[in-house]
């Protein structure tokens, strides 16, 4: 009967021992599926008064930027086009060259506020582009885990100076925002083609 009762409380020892949860090893740091549209899609930014027309994808909207009374003022074709479910926004600037505001001037402000990057970028890549509506600018893209990938400026020489940078309100990552800028990167090289100004 010992012997009995022993061999009973060893197995009942043993199962509950086996009924432990089991143990997984932890996973690597991951990041969130970013979701894009499934297919690129464009309408017309023609705001009448506007000095400059384009398109700009159907997943997004444009707003004026207006956060700024005396901005406003000075600046009214300043825009924002936000896209929503990407977190992102591309803020479009917009001067009229003038003696004021020389085109020399102009180029050089850009240049700086793209190149205050330098201590994070891992490199800084221009590419020129002149389009079919007589427009002419520069792509720059902006590698490493910068505030903003992709910047330009676009300009008619002669009157009209813009220039556009997309950012995202998330802290910067090259990697966890690989897809959603390379997605935004192709809608910004159509914005570019397709820019005209009146």
């Amino acid at each position: 009967m010992w012997k009995r009762n022993c061999i009973g409380f060893l197995l009942f020892l043993m199962i509950i021992a086996s009924c432990r949860p089991p143990v997984f090893p932890p996973k690597p740091p991951g990041y969130f599926r970013i979701d894009t549209p499934a297919q690129h899609q464009y309408k017309v930014f023609d705001q009448p008064g506007f000095p400059y027309t384009f398109e700009y994808p159907v997943y997004s909207f444009v707003f004026i930027d207006t956060a700024n009374k005396s901005i406003e003022k000075k600046n009214p074709f300043w825009i924002n086009i936000v896209f929503p479910n990407l977190n992102g926004v591309i803020n479009i600037t917009y001067h009229e060259v003038s003696k004021e505001s020389p085109l020399e001037k102009l180029k050089a402000d850009s240049w700086y506020l793209t190149f205050v990057h330098h201590e994070k970028a891992d490199s800084i890549g221009t590419m020129e582009f002149d389009n079919l509506n007589g427009t002419k600018g520069v792509l720059l893209i902006v590698g490493g885990n910068t505030a903003s990938r992709y910047q330009f400026v676009i300009s008619d020489s002669v009157k009209h100076f813009a220039r556009g940078a997309l950012y995202f309100d998330v802290t910067p990552n090259a990697d966890s925002l690989k897809p959603a800028n390379d997605f935004i990167g192709k809608d910004i090289e159509h914005l570019l083609q397709s820019w005209r100004w009146r």
